[in-house]
């Protein structure tokens, strides 16, 4: 996996935490949803390079 990929997924998760948190300290129920669908997208994109670093070493 690229590091900047992985850096921009990780940023991903992180903004979701913090913006699933916000959700739950102010009772916002829009704030908690889009938090975790970052964090949730942030799963998919580390997945995805995953698997691509995967078929890389098969060829390989």
């Amino acid at each position: 996996m690229s590091l900047e990929k992985r850096v921009e997924a990780t940023a991903k998760n992180i903004e979701g935490k913090v913006q699933e948190v916000v959700g739950d300290l102010t009772g916002n129920p829009k704030d908690q949803a889009e938090g975790q669908a970052k964090q949730a997208e942030a799963q998919l994109r580390h997945t995805v390079e995953n698997i691509k670093d995967d078929v890389k070493k098969s060829l390989d």
